[in-house]
């Protein structure tokens, strides 16, 4: 009985925890429940390059990866992926082609950009041909309501032509020789009016010299285009690059 009382009395009797230890453990269970609350779950992330913002106070949200060459930006106080502005100009597309005697381009003219220019080069010193263009909607080429008047020089010799048949395709320049760069400039392609074009080609013909094609055309009825097709004499490879102009 003496050795129970002797062990019972070596036991320390429980400390007091003072307020201020209390108030000390209270303070790190909060902080461990912040960080707690505060971590984002992984499962919100899917895809590689996927970017964490804030859509609201306290609320996480996920930013899928843009496209190639995109940049972010801020819309409506939200981050987005935009496709980059090279200033005045912006590429809209760029299409390759090889061995045909047609291309179209659609589907680059929206109400982002009131105008627009096209440059064509072809690939190579392929075989002679000339260089015709018509407006698409829809995929459909219209191939009425044209009115152009061109001015074409070879070897220091100067013509003119003038079409306002209204009907067909516009020529806007040859392939001679040598490899070609031709711009073509749209006015107001995609509002319902009349829409213009100017274009410049230049070639070279070995046994003419230059061959330089100056072409001014209208469009006249109200359509609203969205592309617009290339077309050769015969089958041709090159490339068609696509820019809006800054309003």
């Amino acid at each position: 009985m003496t050795k129970a009382r002797d062990l019972a009395s070596a036991i320390p009797a429980p400390s007091t925890v003072s307020s201020a230890e209390l108030g000390f453990l209270d303070g790190v269970t909060s902080a461990i429940q912040t960080q707690v609350d505060a971590k984002i779950a992984k499962t919100l992330t899917t895809t590689t390059g996927d970017i964490i913002y804030a859509s609201g106070a306290n609320t996480p949200a996920r930013l899928g990866i843009g496209s190639s060459a995109q940049v972010l930006t801020v819309a409506s106080g939200i981050p987005s992926w935009a496709t980059a502005s090279s200033g005045a100009m912006t590429r809209i597309s760029t299409t390759t082609f090889s061995s045909v005697s047609a291309i179209s381009i659609d589907g680059c003219f929206t109400s982002t950009y009131a105008n627009y220019v096209a440059y064509l080069t072809f690939t190579g010193d392929t075989a002679q041909t000339n260089i015709n263009v018509v407006m698409r909607v829809g995929g459909v080429s219209d191939t009425a309501g044209y009115s152009n008047v061109s001015l074409f020089a070879s070897g220091g010799t100067p013509e003119s032509a003038e079409d306002t048949g209204g009907t067909g395709v516009v020529r806007i320049g040859q392939h001679l020789e040598y490899t070609n760069g031709t711009k073509i400039e749209f006015y107001a392609p995609e509002i319902a009016k009349s829409t213009s074009l100017l274009s410049y080609s230049n070639s070279y013909f070995s046994s003419g010299g230059n061959g330089i094609y100056l072409v001014g055309a209208v469009h006249v009825d109200g359509t609203q285009f969205d592309g617009f097709r290339l077309q050769f004499d015969n089958s041709q490879s090159g490339t068609v690059r696509v820019y809006g102009l800054e309003n």
